[in-house]
């Protein structure tokens, strides 16, 4: 038997159905279902998910969010997430959920290909210097000012060196994976997911002298606000997070191990990116005559 996780967003109204087809076609499929609790009380059948460790895989049922929130419930266990997309975009996950059926029996005939992606471990000493909070982050750790309108200095290290203050609303320390995520919107560069880098980019920098910056994987940065209000904000995959201060350090490095994403083959992820971001979405020439 396959020991499968399911997490899902109670939010989608098709998440019934999708539940009942899992449920039916499981037991054919070898596959033993240990459902998260709120999944669980819905979904009639199965276990419920109490030790992440123990399991074969994870599949995640909702979009990008439901899935960035599984890669936290089995960190840091190489647990690897098959994603079934049930919302709009779903970037990172491997088929909507129409063809839910079709990806079970690959999965189950083990007909798929593993990703491991890097991921970020974040966390927040106080002005002490004692850690006060830590995450993984599978996209991207963000320091960001909170519903004031003006800018804020942010002090941006790597390895202890200086790299520059940055005047701007918030900066973005982003993996390749979370580079089609809030870095893109910032504009930050497109980077193929399986490599291992650290983005920093800038949100909404006041200078042109300020450019999205690509770091080796081995950096630690560190952010420390030189002025702003009290407390900024620090976000997780834009999640989760806690409040910041001036005389904080929000310090950010790779994180051990990573996370495993589940794709099947005939996938590409420029594919992924033309018909879900419009890349290269360029005139047809032969509807211009």
């Amino acid at each position: 038997m396959i020991r499968l996780g399911v997490v899902g967003h109670l939010g989608y109204s098709g998440l019934p159905g999708v539940l009942r087809t899992l449920g039916e076609l499981s037991p054919a499929l070898g596959l033993e279902l240990w459902y998260e609790k709120e999944l669980y009380d819905a979904a009639q059948d199965g276990q419920p998910l109490e030790d992440p460790g123990q399991l074969d895989a994870l599949l995640t049922l909702g979009g990008d969010g439901t899935l960035l929130r599984g890669a936290r419930i089995i960190a840091p266990h190489a647990v690897p997430i098959l994603g079934v997309n049930l919302g709009r975009l779903g970037f990172l996950t491997c088929c909507p959920a129409d063809q839910l059926p079709n990806a079970l029996m690959r999965f189950a005939r083990r007909d798929y290909l593993v990703e491991s992606r890097m991921a970020l471990h974040a966390r927040v000493l106080d002005a002490t210097g004692k850690e006060r909070q830590q995450w993984v982050a599978l996209n991207d750790v963000v320091l960001h000012k909170g519903g004031f309108a003006r800018v804020v200095g942010v002090r941006v290290a790597a390895n202890g060196e200086t790299i520059a203050t940055y005047a701007a609303d918030g900066v973005v320390l982003s993996t390749p994976t979370g580079s089609t995520a809030y870095s893109l919107s910032a504009g930050g560069p497109v980077v193929f997911p399986t490599l291992e880098t650290i983005l920093v980019t800038p949100v909404s920098a006041h200078t042109l002298a300020i450019r999205p910056l690509i770091l080796p994987s081995s950096a630690e940065v560190t952010l420390q606000s030189d002025n702003g209000p009290e407390e900024l904000l620090v976000t997780v995959d834009g999640q989760v997070g806690t409040t910041f201060s001036v005389g904080e350090t929000l310090c950010v490095r790779r994180a051990e191990g990573g996370v495993l994403i589940i794709r099947f083959s005939g996938m590409s992820f420029f594919a992924t990116l033309r018909q879900k971001l419009g890349w290269g979405g360029l005139f047809n020439r032969d509807e211009l005559k």
